[in-house]
């Protein structure tokens, strides 16, 4: 009896580590890395200040989240190029919740220095299209585990600088 009861004692804890290592297989297996947000507009572009040296520049950035899930947006530094000039840094340290297959946008700011942008580009005051690209990072998680995804965006966009 005593045997008995060892030997089914030994094929339950043997059975517990299967059903563990399956737990484990299926909680990783289900656990997809987000996709990186969908650059979709620039919104709201305003001047706030426009100087010789530096300027503040306003806008609402527009993204769309594909995943089949909500996330939680922690951070975004990038680096912002027009033209293939450096215009400036934009770095965003608050965190927000992104909802599953939904459009959304970021209000955002930005010092622009302006001997930067003058190189070679004073030609883009005048016109109405310009080549805009954003390359960085984004942190993004779900239950308190954030990853880093990098992102890179280009495309041309249409500005009105007189306005």
């Amino acid at each position: 009896m005593r045997k008995n009861f060892l030997i089914i004692l030994a094929l339950l804890s043997d059975m517990k580590i299967v059903a563990s290592v399956l737990f484990l297989f299926f909680v990783v297996a289900g656990c997809k890395k987000p996709d990186s947000f969908e650059y979709r507009d620039v919104r709201n572009f305003k001047i706030d200040s426009l100087g010789f040296e530096k300027s503040t520049v306003r806008m609402d950035l527009v993204y769309f989240n594909p995943n089949n899930f909500g996330v939680n947006l922690k951070s975004i530094d990038c680096d912002v190029y027009v033209d293939h000039n450096y215009l400036g840094k934009y770095i965003l340290d608050t965190s927000m919740h992104i909802a599953k297959r939904s459009e959304f946008a970021i209000s955002s700011h930005m010092q622009v220095d302006m001997k930067n942008l003058f190189k070679n580009t004073l030609n883009s005051f005048f016109s109405n299209e310009l080549l805009v690209e954003l390359k960085g990072i984004t942190r993004i998680g779900k239950g308190g585990i954030y990853i880093t995804i990098p992102f890179a965006y280009s495309g041309r966009h249409k500005f009105s600088f007189l306005n």
